[in-house]
């Protein structure tokens, strides 16, 4: 399925590795090539310096009002210009447009033994022999040598200064990244993806392409899902590094990350966040913490996983609902608009499509999108290759844990690349 979808300028595949989770229809869905499509390239504009008209998510609900058939796509961090009338100083080098959605011409859903197939084409049988034609060649592995946007001293003293707005009272939390680059990587994205999502199999992993600019990703994280009436969000904050090799020491490891005071500090505060966030679109007492401070283990470290669900309003949009969810409260902080003025201070690099979204669109309206986190993303033409990890800062974060906890979350990119 993947190498027949990267035989396509455009395609979305996600892979959500046999984890047994609820919403999962489908071990994998894909959409290949295109029919139809919307982009908005908002990217360094400021919310005040948009042309007239109508805005991106308003562009993106006349294309879904439009049409009944699936779509897959992104939404780009950058897309807080627009919906908090926000700016961004630094340019995105990668290229997605800040808003993206296609029709595929072909949707494939494999689910344990059944692969169903749809085609505007008709042509089914073809496409399933093309598939199983596929042979899978091993890319030779070329090492790429990762720079840092910011320096060990740099961000701990970027950290320093966060929490000196934490004590004046300006935000209670921010998610500060950094970025991982290359200049001039040549890579081969089908090969990288398989060998990143072998090392890091995870549930909401992705591999996505719009022309030249491909997203490899690894994500272990669920930003929003819409099934009929219900609304879900599972907003991830607290990290440990996993003990593979010894079982006892593992449990002890998950047990401390469930009696961390600081990682259950930065968890309620996003739980709290999310919750506003959706009772802007869900009927009034319907809001609820399904989970709070759920232990979840994957294969190089335990999360910390609150869920967070509600009943949607009548008549609801999409776009109404992305207005007042995204981006996401576990990749900004709190309070969100503020903390997003500060993230653009103090990061040195345009995040683009990371901390955004990938996901799809039912025929029946229904979505789910993942947080684009723990990927690489990586431009063909230019030859750009760049990568984040990032940290809950609180006032209590110590620096220079926060700064290993970026080198945690980025070691598996890190070895598949080097």
């Amino acid at each position: 399925m993947l190498n027949l979808g990267n035989r396509f300028n455009i395609c979305a595949f996600l892979d959500n590795h046999q984890y047994q989770l609820p919403g999962h229809e489908q071990e994998c869905l894909a959409g290949c090539g295109m029919v139809q499509e919307v982009h908005c390239a908002l990217s360094t504009l400021s919310g005040q310096d948009m042309p007239r008209g109508k805005s991106s998510l308003e562009q993106l609900q006349d294309f879904l009002d439009n049409t009944d058939d699936w779509c897959f796509g992104h939404l780009s961090y950058d897309l807080k210009n627009e919906t908090e009338q926000l700016t961004s100083k630094h340019a995105d080098k990668i290229g997605f447009p800040v808003l993206y959605f296609f029709v595929p011409q072909y949707v494939l859903q494999l689910n344990e033994r059944e692969l169903r197939i749809g085609s505007f084409a008709d042509d089914h049988a073809h496409v399933f022999e093309q598939i199983c034609a596929v042979e899978l060649e091993e890319a030779p592995r070329t090492k790429i040598a990762i720079k840092e946007r910011m320096s060990r001293e740099q961000y701990i003293s970027t950290i320093k200064k966060v929490q000196q707005h934490i004590l004046r009272g300006d935000c209670y939390e921010l998610n500060c990244c950094m970025e991982f680059y290359a200049d001039d990587a040549r890579i081969e994205p089908v090969a990288v993806y398989q060998m990143l999502t072998h090392i890091s199999p995870n549930p909401f992993s992705a591999f996505y392409k719009v022309n030249n600019s491909y997203l490899l990703c690894a994500s272990p994280e669920r930003f929003l899902r819409k099934k009929g009436t219900e609304l879900v969000s599972q907003p991830i904050k607290g990290t440990l590094k996993r003990d593979v090799q010894n079982e006892t020491e593992d449990e002890v490891l998950k047990q401390q990350l469930y009696n961390s005071e600081k990682d259950r500090s930065e968890n309620v505060m996003v739980v709290d966040l999310v919750r506003n966030d959706l009772s802007r679109v869900c009927k009034e007492g319907t809001v609820k913490v399904d989970e709070l401070f759920g232990i979840y283990s994957f294969p190089q470290v335990h999360q910390m996983i609150s869920t967070v669900s509600g009943e949607v309003k009548d008549a609801i949009t999409f776009a109404e609902i992305i207005q007042s969810t995204f981006p996401m409260g576990s990749m900004t902080g709190a309070p969100k608009r503020k903390v997003m003025q500060l993230i653009d201070a103090y990061e040195l690099t345009a995040r683009g499509l990371f901390s955004g979204a990938v996901g799809y669109i039912s025929p029946e309206k229904d979505f789910d999108f993942n947080v684009v986190i723990r990927s690489i993303l990586y431009n063909a033409h230019t030859s750009y290759l760049s990568y984040f990890a990032g940290s809950g800062i609180t006032w209590y974060s110590d620096a220079e844990k926060e700064y290993d906890e970026c080198l945690l979350k980025a070691g598996a990119i890190r070895k598949v690349l080097e």
